[in-house]
């Protein structure tokens, strides 16, 4: 039997940045309220729609406790 599909998880992978660079991407990050990794995620997001390439929004994977089933124990 095959397993269920799993969550869409973010793509991992290194990424080597000039210093530079990379300080000003956490200042840009700092002013946003938004984590490095995020600030990069937005910075391409606008970079490939100026392109005119369409990236749509992954579904993100539900956070917190799974809702309660009917018959639970804990109902």
């Amino acid at each position: 039997m095959p397993a269920s599909p799993k969550p869409l998880a973010k793509k991992a992978f290194p990424l080597r940045l000039d210093p530079a660079l990379h300080a000003a991407i956490e200042r840009a990050a700092a002013a946003d309220f938004r984590s490095a990794n995020a600030q990069i995620e937005v910075l391409l997001r606008e970079a490939l729609e100026r392109r005119g390439v369409k990236v749509v929004v992954s579904d993100k994977p539900k956070r917190g406790r799974p809702a309660l089933k009917e018959g639970s124990a804990y109902e």
